[in-house]
């Protein structure tokens, strides 16, 4: 209740004490305990200091008695479970410009009163300011900013929603509408999903400490895969604890994925920016958690046509190429090149043969023909003709007469012939001359024609 900076006040003299007592009062203590009086002085001093102040809540009690002199109403903080009592003069209530009503965000001037009989504190207000449609909005463009400049809006930190969460976390108000459409739409598209319900107030002073109790018990579940905050739709004021900071904070900073579905399409609470999903309905925010059980069979029975189709085609593929290669030569007769390489081989084994036989008759012909020559122009044909080879004979030597000059008459000679050889002696000798010799040679030449024919 004190501020330690700030010098103690004096206190005021209690009943029966005197003021100008010449001895200074003994100090606090167990055996010197201060009055309640003394307290109640203090405490009242203290709080007069504080002076006249402006205060923003929300009116969640409103106590007008006819003919009382003082209205009593209570006045709320829409972000804390914090509460002032508030007196002023009914006058000010009935002037207001707006009607003011339990649920009214109102902004009050007044001073602080401690009532030293009651040991109560309320705020006596001289001046009372309805917050309007206008400057709620201005207030929450303003709390938008200040959410996107500190990276509150990030897509980066929206965690990913799980594909079929086993259990759902549900916020909403006690027998909503909104609870029963996303129950009924959940469950008629996944008959085995589960829920987690947390009826709160979703409008009004206590929503959002309700809200905020209620997400923090789900956070902390360890089967709940998703959190759903589900309201139907409403007016601004009715929408305004879904646009409160603190509740803006804590779902930022929970575990678990969050799903906005606040309202209806055109409404927008902060809680939709700072939310991992935001979903137009609450019927919306069950098709988008919950997969359809009919959608995901007739899903998976397409994948499966697809995926035997695909594999037929992959067969009949694989299939034609195997045909392919089948159908080619190398596969389809694999002897058939190397029958084409032995046909190719006796068909030069067969030319080469031929051409050696070729070559060796040639040359069988070429030598029978050279033999011939050599028998017709050898001295045995010649002999064989009617020729004959005289030689000399002297001592054991011989030699062949080719002049008349080499055998002078007397000489022995040998004659040989084709069948043998005859001894005999030159009896003289007689010259031939050079027409002599060429008809000698002309009928050699006839001779050895007609023993070729």
């Amino acid at each position: 209740m004190t501020d330690p900076t700030t010098p103690e006040p004096t206190a005021r003299p209690a009943a029966g004490e005197s003021a100008n007592s010449g001895s200074a009062r003994p100090s606090n203590s167990a055996e010197n305990p201060w009055p309640v009086r003394s307290i109640a002085l203090k405490v009242s001093q203290w709080i007069d200091r504080l002076g006249s102040v402006w205060v923003e809540g929300q009116i969640t009690q409103m106590n007008v008695r006819p003919g009382s002199r003082t209205a009593f109403l209570v006045l709320r903080d829409p972000a804390a479970d914090m509460s002032l009592s508030v007196t002023c003069d009914p006058a000010l209530l009935r002037s207001s410009a707006v009607p003011l009503q339990e649920g009214s965000r109102v902004v009050v001037y007044g001073k602080l009163t401690y009532f030293t009989g009651r040991g109560t504190l309320s705020l006596r207000v001289t001046e009372i300011r309805p917050v309007g449609i206008g400057e709620l909005l201005a207030r929450i463009e303003r709390l938008k900013a200040l959410l996107a400049a500190e990276g509150l809006f990030d897509p980066r930190l929206k965690r990913p929603i799980p594909f079929l969460p086993g259990t759902i976390g549900l916020i909403t108000g006690r027998a909503s509408a909104a609870e029963r459409d996303v129950l009924s739409v959940a469950q008629q598209r996944w008959p085995a999903v589960r829920f987690e319900v947390r009826n709160t107030a979703v409008q009004g002073p206590t929503a959002v400490p309700q809200i905020l109790e209620a997400l923090a018990e789900l956070d902390r579940h360890p089967d709940v895969a998703v959190i759903v905050l589900a309201r139907g739709g409403g007016s601004v004021e009715d929408l305004l604890p879904f646009s409160d900071e603190t509740l803006c904070r804590a779902i930022v900073s929970a575990t678990t994925p969050i799903v906005s579905a606040i309202g209806h399409e055109p409404d927008n609470p902060l809680s939709d920016y700072v939310a991992d999903l935001r979903a137009a309905t609450p019927t919306d925010a069950a098709k988008r958690i919950v997969p359809d059980v009919a959608a995901e069979r007739a899903r998976v029975r397409e994948l499966r046509e697809r995926s035997a189709a695909a594999l037929r085609g992959w067969v009949q593929r694989e299939l034609r190429a195997l045909d392919q290669l089948r159908s080619r030569p190398v596969l389809s007769d694999p002897l058939r090149l190397l029958d084409q390489r032995h046909e190719e081989t006796e068909r030069l084994r067969t030319a080469a043969r031929r051409a050696v036989e070729h070559s060796l008759t040639a040359e069988s012909t070429a030598t029978r023909h050279l033999r011939e020559k050599l028998t017709a122009v050898g001295p045995a044909a010649t002999l064989a003709r009617g020729y004959a080879v005289v030689q000399r004979i002297s001592g054991a030597e011989r030699h062949v007469i080719r002049s008349v000059a080499d055998s002078p008459p007397g000489t022995q000679l040998r004659v040989r012939v084709a069948d043998g050889a005859i001894s005999a002696a030159a009896l003289g000798a007689q010259t031939i001359t050079k027409d002599t010799a060429a008809l000698g040679a002309e009928t050699i030449t006839k001779e050895s024609r007609s023993e070729r024919q």
